[in-house]
């Protein structure tokens, strides 16, 4: 069975950057949406950011100005560009793309940001 993978977490200073990438483990129908969530400790998923297949995105304020999700050059694999990174942004991320035949989670990859 197909799922996203994810990578690119880890422990960052605030101030820094970091870019999680997502991507299906086999063949799968072009993604028309992404959705990107993130979990912080004791709090529910929160809805961070989408990219449609267009090109268009959308951003909670937040972290508007900060992250940047886009398409990678490959088929299917989207990216979310995190700068300014400050220590409310630590998190588990996922992914959650949709196309026609349904939809696909990421397994979530943590990032923390401490000094």
């Amino acid at each position: 069975q197909v799922k996203l993978v994810q990578s690119g977490g880890g422990l960052v200073q605030p101030g820094g950057s970091l870019t999680l990438s997502c991507a299906p483990s086999g063949n799968v129908l072009t993604f028309y949406r992404t959705e990107w969530y993130r979990q912080a400790p004791g709090k529910q998923r929160e809805l961070v950011a989408t990219i449609e297949n267009s090109g268009a995105t959308t951003y909670i304020d937040a972290v508007k100005g900060r992250f940047t999700a886009s398409r990678g050059s490959a088929k299917n694999t989207m990216l979310l560009q995190m700068n300014s990174l400050k220590p409310d942004d630590t998190a588990v991320y996922y992914c959650k793309a949709f196309n026609t035949r349904g939809y696909y989670w990421g397994q979530g990859t943590q990032v923390t940001v401490s000094a």
